[in-house]
């Protein structure tokens, strides 16, 4: 396994982590003053985790205005009406409480009131000109991650699938992550949030470890990472246990809070280093089939993985993901194969389809799936693996089938 000795790392001032610690909103928002606009999902605006967050802010002297408009994918129009609502409560800071759509809204919402719009202007990445409104991020599902990373992800009916807008100055101020607030989850949003995490934690263990320039403006996403690895394993360790149970009992109260610090940690490792393939994959297979992200990179991930078995440097790395999910230890290649195989084993076991096909893809899109996800240009770049269009088509054929190259894993 390649060593490691460079990294970078950029998050929230304050991260807190465990049951309760939503009690320490009102300190954490107070150190950025008086006003706050909290931004919801809808499904919370009448339960009672809100309200009594809203007594104890107002209890601890803070005026608070909630904005709950907030549409499913982001589309870019909805986030100018929120930024417009913001303007005029004119808030100190914005509370984000909910799943990752409304976390990347609050930051992009802080983003428009700041310095305008149209978000068009910092689509990619490096392009917001300075710090936005602060944002504390208390998510609801455990999976996303964005209550730690540097990026958000919108839909604009201008471009075939989602757009993201990746700049250090998106981190949040800080990240409170009470599992309490997961406990009501569908099964099948823990899943797909749960694995979608699993994918992070993969993927940045096993992206290139690209040259730096430090006289430079460095990338938003910088590639393998010395801080990152340790923490990307044990997000895999974390989520590979727990992840089923939590899916299979939804009110395992220890299950829970594993996936919600596997995701927390697995949000920390890709905020630095980016994700890969999977990821530049389901953004277009996301917007064709209209099915979850978390469902696509997951059903993705042990195809993009039999790739990457072709890059010597890269299978140490994926079998040390195998050791991490409880593979026996064997020979480096065996349990390299073995992690694959128990990367397809989980999505079984969580309810992940297992092709494309069974998602509604057809066979004819492949090849115009593959050039899309060229667009995802930072993805791709940081692969481990060179991904030209015919690799990036060749994992699409495994993942029509379900089938991969040295046999189906399932």
């Amino acid at each position: 396994m390649n060593d490691i000795t460079a990294g970078t790392l950029r998050l929230p001032t304050r991260i807190h982590f465990g049951y309760g610690s939503r009690a320490q909103l009102p300190e954490v928002l107070r150190g950025h003053g008086r006003r706050v606009l909290a931004i919801v999902d809808p499904f919370l605006t009448r339960s009672p985790v809100l309200a009594e967050i809203r007594t104890a802010l107002r209890a601890g002297g803070l005026d608070v205005e909630v904005h709950s408009d907030i549409e499913p994918e982001l589309p870019t129009a909805s986030l100018d009406t929120a930024a417009e609502f913001a303007r005029t409560h004119r808030p100190d800071a914005i509370l984000a409480i909910g799943g990752g759509s409304t976390l990347d809204a609050a930051k992009l919402v802080g983003l428009l009131v700041t310095h305008g719009g149209p978000l068009r202007r910092y689509y990619g990445e490096n392009l917001v000109p300075g710090p936005t409104l602060p944002v504390v991020a208390m998510p609801t599902t455990a999976g996303t991650g964005s209550e730690v990373t540097p990026v958000a992800v919108v839909s604009d009916p201008g471009h075939d699938m989602k757009v993201g807008i990746s700049s250090p100055h998106l981190v949040p101020a800080a990240a409170i992550v009470d599992p309490l607030l997961t406990l009501g989850a569908p099964r099948a949003v823990t899943a797909h949030a749960g694995i979608d995490a699993l994918v992070h934690a993969v993927e940045s263990y096993t992206a290139a470890d690209p040259d730096r320039a430090w006289d430079a403006t460095l990338p938003v996403f910088t590639g393998r990472n010395a801080f990152t690895d340790v923490i990307a394993l044990r997000a895999v360790e974390l989520l590979g246990a727990a992840l089923p149970v939590a899916v299979g009992d939804p009110d395992d109260r220890q299950a829970r809070e594993n996936v919600a610090l596997g995701s927390l940690l697995a949000g920390i490792a890709f905020g630095a280093t980016g994700t890969h393939l999977s990821h530049a994959l389901q953004y277009p297979i996301g917007a064709v089939t209209g099915t979850p992200h978390g469902l696509g990179t997951g059903l993705l991930l042990p195809h993009v993985l039999q790739v990457c078995l072709t890059d010597a440097g890269t299978v140490p790395r994926i079998a040390a993901v195998g050791a991490a999910l409880g593979v026996a230890p064997s020979t480096v290649e065996e349990q390299a194969r073995g992690a694959i195989r128990a990367v397809a084993r989980l999505n079984r076991a969580i309810g992940v389809p297992a092709s494309l096909a069974e998602i509604g893809v057809t066979r004819d899109q492949l090849p115009r799936l593959a050039e899309l996800a060229a667009r995802a240009t930072r993805l791709v770049a940081i692969a481990p693996v060179p991904a030209p269009p015919t690799v990036r088509l060749d994992i699409l054929d495994q993942a029509y089938t379900g089938h991969l190259a040295e046999g189906n894993y399932r």
